[in-house]
C-alpha cells in the first residue's frame, strides 16, 4: 500500500512538472525579422534587423504563454549603407537613443482558429497595444542540435507615425508589416549549447 501511495505521489508530480510552463530563449542565429512598406505608392519594399533576441514561456496544457522579445535598432539592414545610416536616424528608429525595439507579451492564445500574441510594442520610446498573428507554431526535438524546440511566425501591421516616425510620407507608406519568424530552444538546453559555443 506505502509503495502504491509513493508511486501514485511520484506520478502526479511528474505530471504536474511536464504541465508546468517552460521557458524557452530566441536563437538568434535561426530568428529573423523584417518590416514591408509601400515606396512610392507602388513596389514594396522589405528590409530586415539582423539582432534579434528574447524568451518564450509556453504551456501546453492551456495553450497559452508570455513572451519578450528585443530587436536592437541598430541592427537595421536595408542592403545599402547610405540608406541604413538614414534608417538609424532621428527621422525614423533613432537608434542612439533608443536603441532597442521591444515587444512584451502577457497574453498567447494558441487555441481557436486565430493564434495571437497580444502585449505592448515599444518603438523610439512610445508603447501602443498590438496583437501579432501568429501561424505554424509547433514544438519540436530539432534534428540538429537534438535539443527541444518551438517556433513560430508572426505578424503585425502598424502606422509608423504612432511611433514618431511619419516624415517623408509622400515617399513611404505610414502602413508598416513587421513579420517575425523565430526559433526557441528550451533554456536549459540552450545554456548547454552555448557552453559548447565559444562564440555565444
Amino acid at each position: 500500500m506505502k509503495r502504491f501511495v509513493l508511486l501514485t505521489a511520484l506520478v502526479a508530480s511528474a505530471t504536474s512538472a511536464l504541465a508546468a510552463p517552460e521557458t524557452y530563449v530566441i536563437d538568434s542565429s535561426r530568428t529573423s525579422s523584417q518590416f514591408s512598406y509601400r515606396y512610392l505608392g507602388l513596389s514594396s519594399q522589405t528590409n530586415r534587423f539582423e539582432k534579434i533576441s528574447g524568451t518564450v514561456v509556453f504551456d501546453r496544457d492551456s495553450q497559452s504563454g508570455s513572451a519578450e522579445v528585443s530587436i536592437d535598432a541598430a541592427s537595421v539592414n536595408t542592403g545599402q549603407a547610405l540608406l541604413d545610416a538614414q534608417m538609424k536616424a532621428a527621422d525614423f528608429f533613432d537608434a542612439a537613443n533608443y536603441p532597442v525595439i521591444t515587444f512584451k507579451s502577457g497574453k498567447m492564445n494558441l487555441n481557436g482558429e486565430q493564434s495571437s500574441l497580444s502585449g505592448d510594442l515599444t518603438i523610439k520610446g512610445v508603447t501602443r497595444p498590438g496583437t501579432l498573428a501568429v501561424t505554424h507554431f509547433q514544438c519540436m526535438q530539432d534534428p540538429d542540435s537534438r535539443v527541444e524546440t518551438c517556433g513560430a511566425n508572426a505578424t503585425l501591421t502598424l502606422r509608423r507615425s504612432d511611433f514618431n516616425m511619419g516624415k517623408y510620407a509622400f515617399l513611404v507608406g505610414n502602413d508598416i508589416t513587421l513579420n517575425l519568424a523565430f526559433k526557441a530552444v528550451k533554456a536549459q538546453s540552450y545554456l548547454q549549447l552555448a557552453s559548447r559555443d565559444p562564440a555565444k
